[in-house]
């Protein structure tokens, strides 16, 4: 008999059950305010290594948090017992902790009732997926890599939550939604070449593990015998991922107040923000849609606004930053929260075309270890891994060995020469769904790599 999966929906927290707990909770509050947000979750994972699966595991929780509001005072506190004295025991010490807590200047009231839009971030696929399953992935990776004398490691997740909030300001909002990640990692027995691969999605039949283990594979394979080249700034091919990995980080830099208050990227001279000006390549357009099949996102925030889709830079120029609800109410504007999705604007040029069109340059897979230097310029220093090619005439025709890079994905979009098609990626660094990100492969001229890296 096959074991359970944890992930059945049958299981998962419903809306009206979700009304029901809130509605017991907020019965039990004397706060002036209250909100009430439930996490009922389901996280399956199989770790393999060297070929094999090493560990796995499945687990469900529910959690209650409670933040109490007394004038301009809070507090929260969490709980994942939901008998009543439990409960109780939560609402009792968040009113407690509220009282004792200092005044907040920039307290905001809880939200009342809102209209919010379904999205589409559920996959009945992925929330039924098994330990059986996710075993008949790893081996559609290892079995290929021991026939080819190859070593396959890797990672898959997988997850699915029901989301709940309510105030007793008369809000009530409910979502659910689902991610799948597969990752691996092919190397030769010795150590001496690698490859990767990975895929995240909403809907885990979205995700071709064979397709994923063969292009680790022959990634492996081209990697062998690596050569050091001159660091310095280099026309390069990015793969999808390596662009994921640097575009998620416009993500962190798009905040309004940082902006406004001089700390930022997007901080206009002489003051202001640069809402309104160009700002990288007129080919670049950056949305945040929680509606869009490919980046699903919740449709509310943590204290309950709706998320609507957002355009942040469209043809280059930048149209809105991300505004929580006090800033927007100092400066006058709209509050436009951070929606957990970014898909960036794409091509027509087929990754074949955008090598063939490269005189010298380098093909780069994916990047790691991503870690900031300067938020004024989004620069960040980090390294290539698991793929990294010489490209000379059109024709890839030496692996090279990995290279340090200081850069800015606005650098980047500045430096465009050719986009192909938009794609979603696995860009997290820790294999996780994470954020939902779509981009494209992308062709840039004068990326800066500062030194060589002999890990491989």
């Amino acid at each position: 008999m096959s074991p359970r999966s944890l992930f059945d929906p049958a299981g998962f927290l419903t809306q009206e059950d979700a009304q029901a707990l809130t509605k017991r909770v907020l019965g039990m509050a004397k706060a002036e305010q209250t909100r009430v947000s439930i996490t009922a979750g389901a996280r399956g994972n199989t770790r393999y290594a060297v070929n094999q699966i090493s560990s796995g595991g499945d687990n469900a929780n529910v959690t209650i948090s409670v933040r109490s509001t007394f004038g301009t005072r809070s507090a929260s506190t969490t709980t994942n017992k939901l008998d009543d004295a439990s409960l109780q025991a939560a609402v009792d010490m968040s009113e407690r902790l509220a009282k004792l807590a200092p005044e907040d200047p920039e307290s905001m009231p809880e939200l009342g009732a809102q209209t919010y839009d379904s999205s589409p971030g559920w996959s009945a696929v992925t929330a039924g997926l098994d330990p059986a399953g996710r075993a008949a992935a790893v081996r559609a990776v290892t079995e290929p890599a021991r026939a080819a004398k190859l070593a396959a490691t890797g990672y898959i997740e997988s997850d699915a939550q029901a989301h709940a909030i309510a105030t007793n300001k008369g809000l009530f909002a409910y979502g659910r939604q689902t991610g799948a990640a597969m990752t691996t990692t092919v190397r030769a027995p010795d150590g001496s070449s690698s490859g990767w691969a990975g895929a995240s999605h909403t809907d885990w039949s979205r995700i071709d593990p064979e397709a994923l283990g063969a292009r680790a594979i022959e990634k492996a394979r081209a990697s062998m015998n690596p050569v050091a080249i001159e660091p310095g700034r280099y026309t390069v091919v990015l793969e999808p991922t390596a662009v994921g990995n640097l575009v998620q980080l416009l993500a962190f830099a798009l905040n309004a107040r940082s902006a406004d208050e001089g700390r930022s990227f997007f901080t206009k001279q002489g003051g202001g923000n640069k809402i309104g000006l160009k700002v990288v390549d007129e080919r670049v357009t950056l949305v945040s849609d929680p509606l869009d099949p490919d980046a699903a996102a919740l449709p509310f925030t943590p204290e309950g606004m709706p998320a609507k889709k957002t355009t942040w830079i469209e043809n280059g120029v930048v149209r809105n930053l991300a505004y929580d609800r006090y800033w927007a109410q100092k400066q006058g504007k709209t509050a436009t929260p951070l929606i957990g999705s970014l898909k960036l604007s794409g091509g027509t040029t087929s990754m074949e075309e955008l090598i063939a069109s490269t005189q010298r340059g380098i093909l780069v897979t994916r990047f790691w270890y991503i870690r900031p230097v300067d938020p004024r310029t989004v620069l960040y220093t980090g390294l290539t891994r698991d793929g990294t090619f010489l490209i000379e005439d059109g024709k890839i025709t030496k692996a090279v060995k990995n290279l340090r890079y200081n850069e800015s994905p606005v650098f980047m979009l500045n430096n465009l020469d050719a986009m192909g098609p938009s794609v979603r990626v696995s860009a997290s660094e820790d294999g996780s769904p994470g954020f939902a990100i779509v981009v494209p492969p992308i062709k840039a001229h004068d990326f800066n790599f500062t030194s060589l890296s002999d890990a491989v």
